[in-house]
């Protein structure tokens, strides 16, 4: 049984090893652009805190113009400024020249007084918190490993292609010529439906989930996210999307195949809705809305599967009447 397996594996081998110089290669060519791939990763987050800090801002300024406006009709300092003004005024004019002196002197003081009162009452109308939030690293050599794990995961989605196509010649032999004609459906569908996933991803699941994520608790706390952890995060919510786009190629080749029909598809269809749930819990931030971003599409995807199905490999009833 070994020797006949043997052939296999080192078509395997075979197979393995292309797709990993096909990586390392497309690593190195995605680390002469790290900083704009990072640039391009970050944008959601950065895109999210300022959002979130103009929300925080304009209700500060809100709170504070309110603050300023009950304290103006309770004290009403300008109108006690006014008459005091008009008060010397009036003793200036009846005062000798000594008298209009000090007066004077008195009335530049109060000037200044009142100057000091609405400069800091224009100090405690700007006064609010600031919202601050930053990207930050907590390891010496955070940066160049960040660089290393957005240049492997960019040169992993530059890759694609040729390890789809690796994956379809290792399969191949055992097919029928005319299976083996969908060689092209396979590497570019897979890899239009991939990219869709993670634009997907990138574009209207992340800045929901982060906004959602950094506004719940901002009041109370400055966030300060760690690139480390963010970029593992967004490349698992991109693997997790853009394999979950996969399922309608899957779907389709496993059907020409013959081992999956609609009708099969239907039966599983109540255990698959469980699945994509706890999948999308799984790969997602936590919150509801995140996952229901990303379990929505997938129940669509496995609807389009089930018509593919049909259409491919539909199921035949047996005529189970006696003749």
């Amino acid at each position: 049984m070994l020797e006949e397996l043997k052939p296999h594996l080192v078509e395997l081998r075979k197979r393995l090893a292309l797709s990993v110089a096909a990586i390392f290669v497309m690593f190195i060519i995605a680390f002469t652009f790290h900083n704009a791939i990072l640039t391009w990763i970050t944008a959601p987050l950065n895109n999210a805190l300022t959002q979130v800090g103009r929300i925080i801002e304009t209700q500060n300024k809100a709170t504070w113009t309110l603050k300023e406006q009950n304290a103006t009709t309770q004290t009403k300092p300008s109108q006690i400024a006014s008459k005091l003004q008009h008060q010397l005024t009036q003793a200036a004019n009846v005062a000798n020249e000594e008298l209009k002196q000090i007066l004077l002197n008195a009335a530049g003081t109060t000037k200044e007084l009142v100057a000091s009162l609405q400069k800091l009452d224009n100090n405690i109308t700007n006064i609010h918190n600031d919202f601050e939030g930053k990207i930050t690293t907590h390891q010496v050599g955070g940066a160049f490993f960040v660089a290393l794990k957005v240049s492997f995961f960019a040169g992993l989605l530059g890759a694609l292609p040729f390890i789809l196509y690796q994956i379809w010649a290792f399969v191949a032999p055992g097919l029928y010529d005319n299976e083996k004609k969908m060689v092209l459906p396979f590497v570019v569908g897979g890899s239009v439906m991939f990219f869709i996933g993670v634009l997907f991803a990138y574009y209207i699941v992340t800045p929901f989930g982060f906004q959602f994520l950094i506004t719940f608790g901002s009041f109370l706390y400055t966030p300060f996210i760690n690139i480390e952890d963010y970029v593992g995060f967004f490349t698992k919510i991109m693997m997790g999307f853009g394999l979950a786009f996969e399922l309608p190629v899957f779907a389709y080749f496993l059907a020409l195949l013959g081992l999956v029909t609609d009708k099969t598809l239907k039966d599983f269809f109540k255990y698959a809705i469980i699945i994509i749930f706890m999948i999308a819990a799984l790969l997602t931030p936590p919150d509801v809305l995140t996952q229901l971003l990303m379990a929505a599409p997938l129940v669509i995807l496995y609807g389009v599967s089930i018509l593919i199905v049909r259409y491919v490999n539909p199921h035949i009833e047996e005529d189970s009447d006696d003749e």
